[in-house]
Parts: C-alpha cells; sequence; structure tokens
C-alpha cells in the first residue's frame, strides 16, 4: 500500500512525493523501495503488487524499474486501506484461485530484517494451513499513545487469538497496556489466504465487496482501469481494521519483535534515530548546537544549521517552506497544512 500522503511529515512530505518516496536517512533508498527489497525476499517480484494513487504512478515506476505497469493498481482517488486491499484481493483473484497473501504498508521501517522475515514465513505457513485472518503485533518498547494496540488471548505460543482492538489510547491507557503485557502494538501488515479474506469482505463489508464484483469480468484486462475510475469514488472511506478486523471471529496476531517502526509522524522518526549528548537528532543536515536539548532538525543537505537554546522542536526544511514547530504539538501539523492550503490556495502542499 503506496498511496498515502503522508501531511504529518509536511514539509518534507509533500502531495507530489510523499513519506514513502522519499530517502530519510541518505542510504539510497526510499521507503516503498525498502519495503520492496524485504518483501522479495519471500515473494516472486512478479506476484508483487503495488496499490497507489494514480498521480504515482510514474515516481513507482521511477523508482522500482523492475516493477510492469500492470503491477501497479491505480485509485483514483483515496479511500483508505479496506476499498485498497479489495481492489488487490479482486486483481489476485482474476490472477489465480489460490493465494496466500502479505499486505504491507510502504512506510515502515524495520531494523531486524532477518526477524522480519522469519515472521512473514511463520506467518504464511499459519494462513496457508487455517482459515484465519492474521496480524502481526509488536512487542511494546514504551507506552506509546501514537499505534493502536491489540490485546492478545492466552497461550503458550507467539500465535494467539486476538481478545480486542483498541484505538490510539490516552496516556493513562497506554501505560496500563504496557505494564499489563497482554497488549501489543498494531503494526498494520496483515497475512490471509486468498478465500478468507475474500469472505470476510462478502460477510463483514458487503458495501465494497459488491461494487468490486460488479466488475469481475474487467479485472486483470485492459477495461481494469476504467471500470475502477468509474466505481471506486463511491466507495466508502473505510479502514481494514475498522471493517474487517475488528469485527471478525477467528482473527489471530503473530507476537512479533523486529525492530518496526510506523514512520507516521515527527516523533516517530526522532524516538529512532541517532542521539547526540543531548538528545539532539540531525538528518542530513551539518547542525552546531548550543544549549539546545531534544530537537530534531531535517534540512537539505548543502545547509548548515546552528541552533542556540532551542529545546524540544522540529526544524525542518523542504524546497519553498520552512516548519518550526514544538514537538509536544506536531498532531498540529495538519491544521497548520489545512490552514495553508486554504490561504495559499494549495500552493505549499
Amino acid at each position: 500500500m503506496a498511496g498515502g500522503v503522508g501531511s504529518r511529515f509536511w514539509p518534507f512530505s509533500r502531495t507530489d512525493r510523499p513519506k514513502q518516496f522519499l530517502d530519510f536517512f541518505g542510504t539510497g533508498r526510499t521507503l516503498l523501495q525498502l519495503t520492496y527489497d524485504r518483501i522479495r525476499h519471500v515473494v516472486p517480484a512478479e506476484n508483487i503488487l503495488i496499490v497507489s494513487n494514480v498521480i504515482y504512478k510514474d515516481l513507482i515506476l521511477e523508482q522500482l524499474p523492475e516493477i510492469k505497469s500492470e503491477q501497479i493498481l491505480l485509485e483514483p482517488n483515496r479511500r483508505n486501506t479496506a476499498p485498497c486491499i479489495a481492489y488487490a484481493v479482486n486483481r489476485i483473484k482474476a490472477m489465480t484461485d489460490k493465494a496466500n497473501i502479505i499486505v504491507a504498508p510502504s512506510d515502515h521501517l524495520i531494523l531486524k530484517e532477518n526477524e522480519f522475515l522469519d515472521t512473514l514465513k511463520v506467518g504464511l505457513d499459519f494462513v496457508e494451513k487455517n482459515d484465519c485472518l492474521l496480524t502481526l503485533g509488536i512487542k511494546p518498547s514504551r507506552p506509546e499513545t501514537g499505534y493502536g494496540y491489540i490485546q492478545i488471548d492466552e497461550g503458550e505460543t507467539n500465535l494467539r487469538r486476538v481478545k480486542t482492538f483498541t484505538e490510539k489510547p490516552n496516556p493513562e491507557l497506554a501505560q496500563i497496556f504496557f505494564e499489563t503485557g497482554e497488549f501489543f502494538w498494531n503494526s498494520g501488515i496483515f497475512l490471509w489466504n486468498l478465500q478468507t479474506i475474500d469472505k470476510a469482505f462478502d460477510e463483514l463489508l458487503p458495501e465494497v465487496s459488491t461494487k468490486f464484483k460488479a466488475g469481475k469480468e474487467f479485472f486483470n484486462t485492459e477495461k481494469e482501469q476504467e471500470f475502477i475510475d468509474q466505481m471506486y469514488p463511491s466507495c466508502p472511506n473505510i479502514s481494514i481494521d475498522y471493517g474487517i478486523m475488528e469485527k471478525a471471529s477467528d482473527v489471530y496476531v503473530l507476537c512479533s519483535d523486529f525492530g518496526w517502526t510506523d514512520l507516521g509522524t515527527w516523533g516517530s522518526l526522532y524516538e529512532m534515530s541517532p542521539k547526540d549528548e543531548h538528545e539532539n537528532v540531525s538528518l542530513k543536515c551539518k547542525t552546531a548546537f548550543y544549549e539546545s536539548e531534544e530537537n530534531i532538525i531535517v534540512l537539505p543537505s548543502e545547509k548548515l544549521a546552528v541552533i542556540q537554546d532551542l529545546n524540544g522542536y522540529i526544524v525542518a526544511e523542504s524546497d519553498n517552506v520552512l516548519l518550526i514547530c514544538k514537538r509536544e504539538n506536531e498532531q498540529r501539523i495538519r491544521q497548520f497544512v489545512n490552514d495553508i492550503n486554504v490561504k495559499f490556495d494549495g500552493k505549499y502542499s
């Protein structure tokens, strides 16, 4: 899944090049490329499908030249993860009647790749043999309020039934979740077989399923895009978590720990980045700090930032925008973007 805008990373992430197409750490590979590199270890390149917005087709082909254009499923507009996944499921159904599927967002960072690949292999083996929905749960390292949580059932193995899903909790609840040991972060990475997820859409999201099945004969043909362009805008805007995972009865979690981070916010980037002795983070640029602590500075690589008496701030410059914002107020960045789009007619989005 590679169609998000990543507005919480503005101004680094912009509408014409959102975060999944960016190289955050100067490795020479973007988040999309890193995701593709990982998945290729367990899925043949020709079996990888990328669902994204139509405006990013050329960018995907540029960053992943080994992908064929027909492997990119183009959404005419954004309708959240349930229609996105339904699109991929219906394309796969037109290609084969049996498949095991990994659903992976393209904007995650995974530090322990070998452990991740081992986890995927265990998960694929499980969904091949069981008609269940499986999500990867991450052992929490802190009482994080920015992630959803999964409560696991009792058991002796890493594969457990899901008891409850909980959306982003307040700090007090996050602390309780962290201390009990019963809760894992919801990674948003899912595994299932084709028949199980297709049945789940039929039973739990018929308003999505029926729309796609109306074009059954068009998938994997030259008429597919025309059908999608006409039908897709009428799909409900709904997540796979809310639409299916929280309602399904046979859902399992594979409890994992592979150095996972959802790079959804400046705060998450700050948490996983290397820091100096005063807990400052500098990415890409050169910096000199004086009496400053707990800042994250992201500027063009040729720039030098001299920071004095600044504590707990985001300083980010990209192209024609400079953002200076307290880290604790980063949730307001979306509001800033909306206000600026209105004031300047979308020029800086």
